[in-house]
C-alpha cells in the first residue's frame, strides 16, 4: 500500500500473493480480510489458493474474527478447510490497522480441543521510508489501549511492531543507509525479540524460516536470550529482560502466580493498585536445579509454560523477556526476586 505525503502512513499491508507464487512444496491458503466493526453474522473473505481467488463466507459469530470468542475464528477456518480440502499453511492477511494482540489469542488453542491449527508467528511489514513518521504521528493513536491520561502516544505502528515475531523492513532502496539504520534501531528498541529482515519489493532470500515455519511459540533460542531493548530511543514501548537463576522445587507455582499478576492484572504482586504498564508479548526460559527446562510464551494476558526441548546441554540460567508499554522503570526484576525469596 502506497501513501500520500500529506499524512503520516500506517504500516504497509503484506503482499501475501507473492508468497503463494513462490511456494512449491507446501499447499498454502491465503485469507485476506479487512477486519472491522461489521455486525454481519457472516464475514466475506477473499481466499487465494493456487493463484485462484474466490470469495468465501465464514460464520464468525459477531462478524469480526479478531474480536470473536477465541475458538470461533478457529472453528470458522477449520470449516473452510473441510470444504476446500487440507492446507499445509494458512496466511491470514489483515488490514493495516489490525491489532495483532486481538488476533493471536484466537489461535492459542488448547491441545485438548484437538485442533490442527496453531499460531506459528506474527509477521509485520513496515515501510522503511515512512515508519518513523508513523511511530511519531500524534493522530495515529491506536484504539482500545488506555493511555492513563499521560505518556507518549502509542500508535498502531507501535502495537504491530511490539507483537511481531518477524519484522520485514521493505523499500530499503528508497532510503539512505543512515535512514535505514535509524529505522532498524527504533524498531529494535520497541521489540528486541523480533527477527528483522531488510528487503526491496518484499523479496526475501527464502520463505521457510523467514516468513513461514517460524515456530515462534515453541522455542527459545540464544538470540532470544540476548534480546535487549533501548527505551531511550522510543519511550512508548520497549523490551525488558529479567534474569532468572536456577529454580528450586515448588517455585514454578510462584513464577506462575507472579506472571498472572503482571499479565492478567497489570500490577506487581506486592502493589495494591493496578500499574500503568501494558504487556504485549512475553517469552522466557526457566531452568530448574534438577536440569529441567521450561518455556514461557505469551501474548497479552494469554500465556503458557510448557516443557522445553531436550538439548545436549542444560542452560545455566533462565530469563524472562517482556515487551510492552511503560515497562522501562517498573521494577520487574526486583519484584520477581522478591516473589521467589
Amino acid at each position: 500500500m502506497d501513501f500520500d505525503d500529506d499524512a503520516p502512513p500506517e504500516l504497509v499491508d503484506t503482499t501475501a500473493n507473492d508468497v503463494d507464487e513462490e511456494i512449491t512444496v507446501k499447499v498454502p491458503i491465503t485469507i485476506v480480510t479487512e477486519f472491522g466493526d461489521s455486525l454481519d453474522i457472516e464475514k466475506s473473505l477473499t481466499v487465494n489458493k493456487g493463484g485462484e481467488q474466490v470469495e468465501e463466507w465464514l460464520e464468525v459469530g459477531n462478524g469480526c474474527i479478531c474480536c470473536s470468542v477465541k475458538d470461533t475464528g478457529v472453528n470458522a477456518i477449520e470449516s473452510l478447510m473441510s470444504k476446500k480440502g487440507a492446507f499445509d499453511y494458512i496466511l491470514l492477511e489483515t488490514t493495516g490497522l489490525a491489532d495483532p494482540g486481538n488476533l493471536a489469542p484466537l489461535f492459542w488453542v488448547d491441545d485438548g480441543l484437538g485442533s490442527t491449527i496453531y499460531l506459528d508467528g506474527i509477521v509485520t511489514l513496515v515501510d522503511a521510508k515512512n515508519i518513523l513518521r508513523s511511530l511519531d504521528d500524534p493522530n495515529g493513536v491506536v484504539e482500545g489501549h488506555d493511555d492513563h491520561g499521560h505518556g507518549p502516544v502509542m500508535t498502531t505502528a507501535h502495537v504491530q511492531i511490539s507483537h511481531a515475531d518477524v519484522i520485514v523492513i521493505n523499500k530499503a532502496d528508497m532510503v539512505t543507509e543512515v535512514e535505514l539504520n535509524q529505522a532498524k534501531e527504533r524498531i529494535q528498541s520497541i521489540n528486541g525479540l523480533a527477527k528483522i529482515h531488510v528487503t526491496e519489493r518484499s523479496v526475501v532470500p527464502q520463505l521457510e524460516g523467514f516468513l513461514l515455519d517460524l515456530h515462534a511459540y515453541d522455542q527459545f533460542n540464544e538470540s532470544d536470550a540476548n534480546a535487549k531493548g533501548h527505551s531511550h530511543l522510543d519511550p512508548t514501548i520497549s523490551t525488558v529482560t529479567i534474569p532468572v537463576g536456577r529454580l528450586g522445587p515448588g517455585q514454578l507455582d510462584t513464577v506462575d502466580r507472579w506472571l498472572r499478576s503482571v499479565l492478567w492484572d497489570s500490577k506487581l504482586p506486592e502493589d495494591e493498585k493496578e500499574g500503568d504498564f501494558e504487556i504485549h508479548r512475553s517469552k522466557g526460559r526457566l531452568v530448574f536445579a534438577n536440569g529441567e527446562v521450561k518455556m514461557l510464551q505469551g501474548v497479552r494476558e494469554v500465556f503458557e509454560i510448557n516443557d522445553g526441548p531436550l538439548g545436549d546441554e542444560t542452560p545455566k540460567e533462565g530469563k524472562i523477556i517482556l515487551i510492552g508499554r511503560n515497562v522501562a522503570d517498573v521494577g520487574f526484576e526486583d519484584s520477581f526476586k522478591k516473589a521467589l525469596s
